[in-house]
């Protein structure tokens, strides 16, 4: 027994000794009942089942409970724990602060409610050092990730994901997963470009690094929603959006280190929106006009229905040929099925509208046509999000002479772009 003893203190003075390959951050706001039980955890399987010598540093940003305390006991009593302490909130100033100062080659973090199954940490951060990837993210909707959360918040996060890819045309499919690494010297080059120091910290982070041509790695994990979980959905909701336009509009079509635009492969959300708009006026002045000459015969809401199944079709053809043509090759399915929803999300959209008129006693045809330009608009939005996101998204083939980064014999291009995993 005392030989099993010694053998195991001097194990452990020689992890003890071993300089840190990865620097896992715990960014925390008011923890104080969950953290020494996730520390302990976290630490636990970084000692028996992480390969690699790891630190764990808990990133206080502003707490005004416990946490604090409980943070600075934890330090004093593990090995390999250490605390950070900032001023003020933000999950991405916390992260700033850590990676920009890390020793270790891998810098990452997680919730600290380890929603995220610890299984997935060796696969996030083994393609980093090995030099494979740049970056690597955890995703729940990733093919083989197994998750167990409300409808409210899969419908959110989903959401959320076509909007990106939409908008800035990201290939990578879950941006507000919890679970990350990057390379430091990565991060070092990245974060003075990063404006954000709240939660569209890492979106902001992803997009930069995508526009740039790094690699990111896609781990699909498991994840169990934490029902006590402290984030504000709205708040966030609405932090993102708004940084997801200053990013759209803003920083992400600049070059590396802030220089001239590069050139994009198929067109920015201004080149996309403008055609979306000059073919959604065209569009709906036609539908409206359809709408006028059909109701006397059909009625308002069987005129509604024809107007649009006329124009839905022409609607999706032109946007094919005019806004999303440069992202060509697509696929004949997808337009037809994409039509199908296309209609279907108008349809009830318009005829919502014109009941709820109708209930009112509002049935004037110039009533009508408000509501219905109104309804229009919405379902406009929509389309726009599905059409970018699915109907007509790029599939062109890479081009097998390009570059290839290591690991990519199978094809794999070292572009911008994602390389998946899988770890359950």
């Amino acid at each position: 027994m005392s030989t099993v003893l010694a053998d195991q203190t001097d194990h452990d003075r020689h992890a003890e000794a071993r300089p840190p390959l990865v620097e896992v951050v715990l960014p925390v706001y008011n923890e104080e009942r969950d953290l020494e039980a996730s520390v302990r955890r976290l630490r636990r399987y970084l000692d028996h089942d992480f390969p690699f010598a790891a630190l764990v540093t808990i990133a206080d940003n502003g707490s005004t409970d416990a946490t604090p305390k409980v943070a600075a006991m934890l330090a004093a009593s593990l090995r390999g724990v250490r605390v950070v302490a900032l001023d003020q909130k933000g999950r991405g100033r916390a992260l700033r602060a850590v990676w920009s100062t890390s020793a270790a080659p891998v810098v990452g973090y997680m919730d600290v409610d380890l929603s995220t199954s610890l299984d997935a940490l060796l696969p996030l951060v083994a393609p980093l050092l090995s030099g494979h990837s740049d970056l690597a993210i955890g995703s729940r909707l990733a093919p083989g990730a197994r998750v167990l959360r409300g409808p409210r918040r899969e419908l959110i996060s989903r959401s959320y994901n076509l909007l990106l890819r939409a908008v800035l045309h990201s290939r990578f499919s879950d941006a507000q997963c919890g679970f990350k690494a990057i390379r430091t010297d990565v991060a070092r080059a990245l974060l003075p470009d990063v404006s954000d120091d709240e939660w569209f910290f890492d979106t902001e982070l992803l997009a930069l690094a995508e526009r740039r041509g790094l690699r990111i790695h896609e781990v699909a994990v498991d994840w169990v929603d934490d029902p006590d979980s402290r984030v504000e959905i709205l708040h966030t909701a609405w932090c993102d959006l708004r940084g997801l336009g200053r990013v759209a509009w803003g920083r992400c079509r600049t070059g590396p280190g802030g220089g001239p635009p590069v050139a994009p492969d198929r067109p920015w959300p201004d080149v996309a929106l403008a055609g979306f708009a000059r073919v959604g006026v065209l569009s709906t002045a036609a539908y409206l006009l359809l709408f006028m000459g059909l109701r006397p015969w059909w009625g308002a809401l069987t005129a509604n229905a024809g107007a649009l199944a006329l124009c839905t079709i022409g609607n999706t053809v032109a946007h094919g040929r005019v806004t999303f043509a440069p992202r060509r090759p697509f696929r004949p399915r997808d337009q037809v099925l994409g039509t199908l929803v296309a209609l279907a999300t108008s349809l009830v959209c318009t005829s919502a509208a014109l009941t709820v008129l109708a209930r009112l006693g509002a049935g004037s045809l110039g009533a009508q046509v408000a509501a219905l330009v109104l309804a229009t608009a919405v379902a406009a939005l929509v389309r726009f999000v599905l059409f970018g996101a699915w109907v007509f998204r790029h599939r062109g083939v890479v081009d097998a002479s390009g570059p290839k980064g290591p690991g990519t014999g199978s094809g794999v291009d070292a572009g911008p772009g994602v390389v998946r995993g899988i770890a359950r």
